[in-house]
């Protein structure tokens, strides 16, 4: 397995498509605090616009990404992009106006694109053979790791060296330039699965298959486990700064140490995609997933801050991995034309997961010391792994049982009905983990 595949000139107009798009994402939280710290209550109002823009990509992601068709991804991304300019634009041209003006700003800056992430993740395993697809999504998440790695010092340099309305208007002309980029991709992906699918159904007569809703619903343990990983990173890095208080060390510490998890992260989904892993998707995740929350666990009960960086780099390079391994698991529970949706859900997932994890830390932590809370989110973590798993086994004997009947993409016109009995798999459809991994961007079987 190599990255050669992936080395194409469509891939990398992507990538700065991708960076234009996510960065002003990692950017917002941040920024949003430096654009109002020196109003009165500056912090407060901070947090509490920050909260309206992850609200707004919680909203967003699903009920966009529902709505997305592969035959009009591009006018309907470009549609959220412009839209999500314009609340960024907002921001920075008024960062004196009213909080409700500016709450609604920043949940239309977190809303409107938010469908952005899963479709053009799709759009990417589009472009690169089936055999490239763990390589293809190695990629994106190494990308993503730089942009969050360098994201929070662009910020601050931006809002405390010129102006605190800097980083917002930077946002918003990244975001702008994603719309641009856009239009140097395809205009969708899937297509050919959607479209076959209809003249068979219009030939057979083939009735109507699951909704869209109802195989998003059928792969809630991939949504579970995949929250249930980043919920424990995001928990780790909100008490970090009180834990190494605890420990006696200066809360300065926490950028570096939150930049090297970030980079490790990267450098983990590079391994991830050098070489085959034995076992099932499910099996690599959970074993992923407890590596992880040992590293955190020790994290929280080494003395030295040397010790609690180390731990928190390993358990970023595991995290990634974990994470690459619930998006591959996503991609073989649902058809080609329905992925963007899923992984728009997957986004909303990690985000509520997120924002319950600051919720989490902050009951926690008015009453026990932050060791204490980081352990208890280990334990929840460990909890709702061993219930993702639960439902993916089950799941997967169904599939396994039932496999004479293949799910496939719904007509591009249509949102609603998947579905074909009995028809011979195509190379890129998803195939039942319960069995081994045959398709599902893999035709070498090379997972």
């Amino acid at each position: 397995m190599s990255y050669r595949d992936v080395a194409t000139k469509q891939v990398l107009i992507w990538s700065c498509t991708s960076v234009g798009a996510r960065m002003p994402v990692a950017m917002a939280p941040l920024a949003l605090v430096f654009l109002v710290r020196e109003r009165p209550g500056g912090y407060a109002l901070g947090a509490a616009l920050a909260a309206a823009y992850v609200l707004g990509e919680i909203v967003g992601a699903p009920a966009l990404g529902l709505r997305l068709r592969p035959d009009r991804a591009r006018r309907q991304l470009a549609g959220g992009l412009v839209a999500g300019t314009a609340g960024f634009v907002g921001l920075g041209v008024f960062p004196g106006a009213h909080p409700v003006v500016l709450a609604a700003f920043a949940f239309v800056a977190g809303g409107a694109p938010a469908a952005s992430a899963g479709a053009l993740r799709a759009l990417l395993t589009d472009l690169v053979p089936a055999r490239a697809v763990a390589q293809a999504m190695s990629t994106e998440t190494m990308l993503m790791s730089g942009v969050w790695a360098v994201s929070p010092a662009a910020v601050t340099g931006l809002a405390l060296g010129a102006a605190p309305r800097l980083p917002l208007l930077l946002a918003a002309v990244l975001m702008a330039s994603a719309v641009v980029g856009l239009w140097l991709l395809p205009a969708g992906w899937g297509r050919d699965d959607a479209q076959g699918l209809g003249k068979r159904q219009a030939q057979e007569g083939a009735g109507p298959g699951p909704s869209l809703l109802g195989l998003l619903v059928g792969a809630w343990p991939v949504f579970v486990t995949g929250a249930a990983s980043l919920t424990l990173l995001g928990l780790a890095e909100l008490v970090l700064p009180a834990l190494l208080e605890q420990r006696g060390i200066g809360v300065g510490w926490s950028g570096p140490i939150l930049a090297g998890m970030a980079v490790a992260a990267g450098l983990g989904a590079f391994l991830y995609g050098l070489r085959t892993w034995p076992g099932r998707l499910r099996t690599r995740s959970v074993v992923l997933i407890v590596g992880m929350s040992v590293c955190v666990a020790g994290a929280a009960l080494i003395p030295t801050k040397a010790g609690i960086a180390a731990a928190l780099a390993v358990s970023g390079m595991l995290q990634s991995g974990a994470l690459l391994t619930r998006n591959l698991s996503l991609r073989e529970a649902l058809p080609p034309s329905t992925l963007a949706a899923g992984y728009s859900v997957m986004y909303a997932a990690a985000g509520a997961g997120y924002a319950a994890a600051g919720s989490f830390a902050g009951a926690l932590l008015q009453v026990t010391a932050p060791s204490t809370a980081v352990l208890a989110g280990v334990a929840l973590t460990l909890l709702l792994t061993a219930v993702g798993w639960w439902g993916e086994t089950r799941s997967g004997g169904r599939a396994a049982r039932g496999a004479d009947t293949v799910v496939t993409a719904a007509p591009a016109g249509s949102v609603g009905s998947v579905g074909e009995p009995a028809a011979p798999r195509c190379l890129d459809a998803p195939g039942p983990e319960g069995t081994a991994i045959r398709g599902g961007g893999d035709p070498e079987h090379r997972l």
